[in-house]
């Protein structure tokens, strides 16, 4: 197979790929204005105060509405890793516009082509930040098992 017949089947795959994954082009929701820092603090602040209550040390990302990061914080012990894993949870659920399990979910139903797509992180943790039914930012979570991480990062958001 030549090198131009590879590419293309790879970018066609990915792009069937994506259409099929839950929400389609049309149904996501728009980007809103980025977060601010003081309500990025205040989501942040209740994630690691649920965390904290269950004994679960993460870090926790706050990006605005493109994926960049606003405010992060690390509770102690936490993993190495995580303090990465959270931004990217983080900015693939605001450029995407959706929770990162979608891709997981998305993954473990066949669709692998998925993985090919740039910034994917398929593990639970990384949510929208929503505001008048617009994409404003996203918080990522890592530290403890995938859906441990959804937990404190809808936490999080039930603060806004």
């Amino acid at each position: 197979m030549s090198r131009k017949r590879i590419i293309a089947f790879v970018l066609g795959a990915g792009a069937l790929a994506l259409s099929s994954i839950s929400v389609s082009a049309q149904q996501r929701p728009d980007y809103g204005p980025d977060i601010g820092i003081e309500t990025a603090k205040k989501i942040a602040a209740a994630t690691i105060a649920a965390c904290t209550e269950k004994k679960w040390n993460v870090a926790v990302s706050i990006v605005d509405n493109h994926g960049a990061l606003v405010y992060f914080e690390r509770m102690a012990n936490t993993q190495t890793a995580s303090v990465e894993i959270s931004m990217l949870k983080a900015s693939a659920a605001a450029r995407y516009r959706r929770p990162t399990r979608a891709f997981a979910e998305a993954i473990a139903g066949g669709r692998v082509a998925v993985v090919t797509f740039p910034g994917i992180v398929a593990s639970p943790g990384g949510l929208p930040i929503m505001s008048d039914g617009k994409v404003i930012g996203a918080v990522g979570v890592s530290g403890v098992q995938g859906g441990q991480d959804e937990q404190c990062a809808k936490a999080g958001l039930d603060a806004m």
